[in-house]
Formats: C-alpha cells, structure tokens, sequence
C-alpha cells in the first residue's frame, strides 16, 4: 500500500513532532501508512520562534519540508492535519483548507466557541469535506476497557491536569480532555451544566434528560488523567496508564486517512464544546445553571 502523505499546519504545538515521530521515527513508529512530508509554521502566542525554530530542525531531520505557504503544504498531499494550540486561530485555518477535497484532522479543541464550531461543520458538510477533531484521552485503553465493563453508566467521573493558556480560556484549552472522556462515558445529550472554581481546579456537574449525571474535575498542579464508570450495578475506575498518550489517536488517524471515514461525529464534537463553553458561562455567574446549546 502506498503511504499517504500528510501536512502539518503549525508548529506552536508539541503535537506536531510527537505525531511525525510515531509516523516515521525508526525508534518510535506506531503508525504504518502515512507520512509527514510537509509543514508550514507562523507566529504563535503558545510557542516562541526560537521553539518553533527547535521543532522544525527536529521535523526536518525526520524529512518533512517547511513549506513557504498553506497552499504550498497542501499541495499534493493525501490529508491535512491543524496542529494549532491557539483554538481562536482553527476556524481561520479551517477556511484555508476546507473543500479541497482532502480529509482534515483539527487538532483539540475544535474551536474556542460552539459557534466557530458550528460553522466550521457547516463548511465541511457544504463543500463534502470529512473532518473530525478529538483528544487523545477519548482512545486510551483504560476507557475503552470500562466501557466494555460498564457499557451503560448513568454517572461518569473524570478528572485531569488544569494548565494555564497563552491566550484564550483555560478551561476550553485543557480541559477538553476531562470533557473529551465524559462524553465517551455518557454520549451526547446533556441539558445543563454547574461550574464552580474552588482555588484547586474548576468542577463541571453535567446533567443529562435521562436522570444520568457526569462530574468533571480540572485540577492545577496536577499531571494525570481518568475516571469512573458507573450502572446501578457495576463500577469501572480508569486511568491514563503508561506508554505513549497518543497511541490510540495515531491507530485513529491512521483508519481515517487510509479509509476517510472519521472516527469521531460531529456531534459529540461540538458537545464537548458546549459543555465547556456552559461550564464557562456557568463560573462567570457564579455557578449558576446553564443551558448546553450546541
């Protein structure tokens, strides 16, 4: 089979190299079937030039080419990834390589509002273009092995890291993570959301129309990821483990390049966005209930 070949668009994320690395790196390849063979860098408020400089040198040893432009990265490639931190700048960028006929991975979160991610699927379904966008954290084993435990749970605990972003929310930015494996736990489908900041992290309550409940923990200082599963009868913890957090994701990536089919719908997308943006609305007014609009 023929590798398809693929471009980066950015390079103020780590993502960027780890990603080339377990494509083509004889030390750490994972992925067979796709290859980073362009990139295209700018000015970042995420990432200094003198580190953006660090991971270029280390995409180029890897043999992929700085390209001089977006339309000249995307020429002739096989499918488009958006490895860009700052999520105000996916939408921008969206519109740059939508309907080219070439399937596109936006690199989380989707965008920095439900309603840049709305118009970024309303693009996509206009012009036929298959896109999806995800975390990690919705492939790692763990989840996938409570979920075979626990296939229906009507209450989902996760928790992870809180960091702190260059620019834009905090909690769009880092913890769609935590959000990211709720709604791998609960699905799509939640009313309301209480958000409330206690000095150690933000706490996001989800309530859902069939009585099912979710409690997201976004804790600062902290490095590590999971959660529980819960039916009236059986309970899943999980976590993160060990090993490389993106290997599930390249396994993903790997399918929707090769097949072009996305792994992940739309609408789970944009609910991972509306809770956050819920849970937002909800801290700046005191944690007050908030509707989930997506």
């Amino acid at each position: 089979m023929k590798e398809k070949t693929i471009a980066l668009i950015g390079l103020d994320t780590s993502h960027t190299v780890e990603f080339t690395k377990l494509m083509q790196d004889p030390q750490h390849k994972i992925a067979d079937g796709m290859r980073a063979t362009k990139a295209f860098r700018f000015p970042s408020a995420f990432q200094s030039e003198e580190g953006q400089d660090k991971r270029q040198a280390e995409l180029e040893r890897l043999g992929v080419r700085m390209a001089g432009s977006i339309e000249e990265a995307v020429d002739g490639v096989d499918a488009i990834f958006l490895e860009i931190n700052d999520p105000a700048l996916h939408l921008p960028f969206f519109e740059k390589v939508v309907g080219l006929g070439k399937p596109v991975f936006v690199d989380k979160p989707l965008a920095a509002t439900v309603k840049e991610g709305r118009r970024m699927r309303e693009l996509a379904e206009s012009t036929g273009t298959v896109a999806w966008s995800s975390s990690s954290l919705r492939f790692i084993p763990g989840l996938a092995e409570a979920k075979k435990k626990v296939s229906r749970p009507f209450l989902v605990r996760t928790f992870g890291p809180l960091g702190k972003a260059a620019r834009g929310s905090d909690l769009v930015w880092y913890g769609v993570h935590a959000v990211e494996m709720l709604v791998v736990g609960l699905g799509v489908g939640a009313r309301a959301v209480r958000g409330f900041d206690d000095g150690v992290g933000v706490i996001i309550m989800v309530e859902y129309g069939d009585q099912s409940r979710g409690l997201v923990e976004c804790v600062r200082g902290f490095g590590k990821y999971g959660g529980r599963l819960q039916s009236r009868d059986e309970v899943a913890c999980f976590d993160a483990g060990s090993g490389s957090p993106y290997a599930g994701l390249m396994a993903a990536l790997r399918d929707f390049v090769i097949t072009g089919v996305a792994p992940v719908s739309w609408d789970e997308t944009l609910e991972v966005l509306g809770i956050l943006e819920a849970a937002e609305l909800s801290l700046a007014k005191g944690g007050s209930r908030v509707g989930v609009e997506v």
